[in-house]
């Protein structure tokens, strides 16, 4: 379970890279959001370098869950955690913190497009 969730981890973050990049070229007013040092903290903060655990953390608790579901089909996975856990956390932050609808709607389809990753990989490694 915890190679499977390092695994995951590991193409999460690689995933979430590529997507910020990708978003940041098409939708830079967007990008600009996170240079908001009201909500962000900047790079340059020495507790952001424990941001690149998230992915890892999320890639184990993920194979966990996994392995108490039964291993079902990656979308049918994907579905499971958008609904336990994305739409009530993007519910929570959009009501609470004063970011936009956009980065919220954002951080909503790579939350379903990670879970979709993470099923995929874990489907995969038997």
């Amino acid at each position: 379970m915890l190679k499977k969730g390092l695994v995951a981890g590991l193409a999460i973050l690689i995933l979430g890279m590529v997507l910020n990049w990708l978003i940041g070229m098409v939708f830079p007013a967007l990008a600009g959001q996170y240079q908001n040092t009201a909500m962000f903290r900047p790079w340059s903060d020495p507790l952001m370098t424990v941001y690149f655990a998230y992915p890892f953390i999320l890639g184990v608790v993920s194979a966990h869950l996994w392995g108490r579901v039964g291993k079902p089909k990656p979308m049918e996975f994907a579905k499971l955690y958008f609904v336990i856990a994305t739409i009530p956390g993007m519910f929570i932050t959009y009501t609470s913190f004063q970011i936009s609808l956009s980065m919220v709607l954002l951080w909503t389809v790579t939350g379903y497009i990670q879970a979709l990753v993470a099923g995929y990989i874990f489907a995969k490694m038997k």
